[in-house]
Formats: C-alpha cells, sequence, structure tokens
C-alpha cells in the first residue's frame, strides 16, 4: 500500500489540483523528497535513533521555525507516541526557550568574518534534564546548532553526541533528519505561499 506523500499532506495539495500538476512536472524529485521522509521517519531499522528520538527532535527542530502545520504534524507524531507523553511538554519548554534568528556564528578569521553575529548558544535546562535523558539532551542542543549556528559546528560537538551514547551511525542519522527538516519546511511554506496566492 502507497503511503501518502507527506509533503503534499502537510501542503493541503488535493489530487489533481493546480499544484499537484505542478508537483507532478518534477516527479523525481516529489519521490526522492518522500523516499527521505520514510526512511527518516518509518526505517526498517531504528536501533541508532529510535521513533520517539526522532519524533522529539523533528517536533523541536520544526517548533523552533514558528507555528505551522509541519511543526502540528510532528508535535501530533510525537505525542501519539505511548512513551513519549513526559516528552511532549519538556520539548514545548525548549521550544519556547531555543526560540532566536540566524544563522549566527564565527567564520575563521578572513573577508567573511565580517559576517561574524553572536547569537544564543542553547542547551537544555537543568529541570528537564531528566525527563529528556542524556541521548535526546545532546541531540536537542546539537540540532539547534545545526539549525541557527551551522558554521560553529566543530568536532566537540560530534563528540558530545558520543559521550551521551550515540554511535557514528546515529549521528549521521541526527544530522540527516534535521536537514531534511529544514527543506521540508521550505517546501511546504513555499507551496502554501504559492497556493494562497492562486487560490
Amino acid at each position: 500500500m502507497a503511503t501518502t506523500d507527506i509533503i503534499d499532506t502537510l501542503a493541503g495539495i488535493k489530487p489533481s489540483s493546480a499544484l499537484d500538476v505542478i508537483r507532478a512536472h518534477r516527479l523525481q524529485a516529489r519521490e526522492n523528497a518522500q523516499a527521505s521522509y520514510l526512511s527518516l521517519f518509518e526505517p526498517i531499522d531504528a536501533s541508532d535513533f529510535s521513533l520517539v528520538e526522532r519524533a522529539a527532535v523533528a517536533a523541536f527542530v520544526t517548533g523552533l521555525h514558528g507555528e505551522s502545520p509541519v511543526a502540528a504534524f510532528y508535535r501530533e507524531k510525537l505525542a501519539a507516541n505511548a512513551e513519549a507523553a513526559a516528552l511532549v511538554e519538556a520539548i514545548e519548554v525548549e521550544i519556547e526557550r531555543g526560540k532566536t534568528s540566524g544563522p549566527y556564528g564565527a567564520y575563521p578569521a578572513g573577508p567573511l568574518s565580517i559576517e561574524n553575529k553572536a547569537g544564543l548558544i542553547f542547551r537544555v535546562g537543568a529541570e528537564r534534564k531528566a525527563t529528556l535523558g542524556p541521548r535526546l539532551v545532546a541531540a536537542l542542543e546539537h540540532a539547534h546548532l545545526l539549525v541557527f549556528r551551522p558554521r560553529d559546528a566543530a568536532s566537540a560537538d560530534m563528540k558530545a553526541l558520543l559521550d551521551a551514547g550515540w554511535s557514528t551511525t546515529g549521528i549521521v542519522t541526527l544530522s540527516q533528519l534535521i536537514a531534511f527538516l529544514s527543506f521540508q519546511l521550505r517546501v511546504v511554506s513555499g507551496l502554501r505561499t504559492l497556493a494562497a496566492v492562486n487560490a
């Protein structure tokens, strides 16, 4: 049975609509985006990065970008997991604590240094560390780094994930998931804007 295309769902695209026709012109891109979603959120093997952790990171990352159908979808995805009831509130609090604007960070000394910009260095609140556990604490802090301070990412950040119990495979998948969410948010926002303009 085919899984409903997630971008179509989040963008509110109906079969045979003008946006459906537009997306059909880029069928390979459409299929690849759906395949990425399935591999990240419905994987065959989630042993290095559990489904609950994936939903928690997704709720956090999309929530940092503001309220949207995408953020609501991943918040509901997390809430629907029986193991995640205690995580939902903790994630919501950390989203509010982590909201900022970016990108910011520092380039190595050189011509790009003129673009250096200071900003929030996010750390999970001490009150929620026990609820989230060391793996999710490290994952949320890393996600915030990649969303708002990608130019500051360094080997020490990888070590923090390893020290928290992440495998190298899990770290790669975590980074892929964060990148996919940024892509998905932009595509859905663009499609919904296009639909509103053509309404």
